[in-house]
């Protein structure tokens, strides 16, 4: 376990060993989440990063166009 500081504007400053942990680089994006009471952040993956990981669905053109087309529907509806 590992102590910083929240700053005066409410900033969280994670130690080194922390940011190194998590890769973490100035100015990388991170969300926040609340879970059974404990804070959690996570980085946001770079899309370029996101794209090279194997995709988990498989869909086939035709079917994202049809797919599509059914959401636009329901969109004007």
């Amino acid at each position: 376990m590992v102590e910083s500081r929240v700053g005066s504007k409410g900033e969280l400053f994670p130690p080194k060993e922390i940011r190194e942990k998590l890769g973490l680089r100035a100015h990388e994006k991170v969300v926040y989440k609340v879970e059974d009471g404990r804070l959690v952040v996570e980085v946001v993956p770079k899309l370029e990063d996101v794209l090279k990981e194997p995709s988990s669905v498989e869909i086939t053109l035709e079917e994202f166009h049809c797919f599509r087309r059914e959401l636009s529907r329901k969109a004007e509806a």
